[in-house]
């Protein structure tokens, strides 16, 4: 899926959408293009108008940045303990 059509799909379906939900709706939007490999870059130059969608991307980054470090600690870690043999 090309990020330009889910730009077109999201502004077509977010006026059914309450806007207390449209966060959340974002947030799926979001974990949905990253998980179909479109590039955070882009998302965000084609989704430059939509702050639900900027939020969501920028909340998304920082939650996987984070696992990212966890993960290089751990094996970090893992290392450490396999020189000890």
């Amino acid at each position: 899926m090309s990020v330009d059509l889910a730009r077109e799909i999201y502004n077509e379906l977010k006026r059914f959408v309450n806007t207390v939900d449209r966060d959340e709706a974002a947030e799926t939007l979001v974990a949905v293009l990253i998980d179909n490999d479109i590039d955070a870059d882009d998302i965000k130059d084609t989704f430059k108008t939509e702050s639900e969608v900027k939020r969501a991307l920028t909340s998304y980054l920082k939650d996987h940045q984070d696992d990212e470090e966890e993960e290089d600690e751990e094996d970090f870690e893992y290392d450490d303990e396999e020189d000890d043999y």
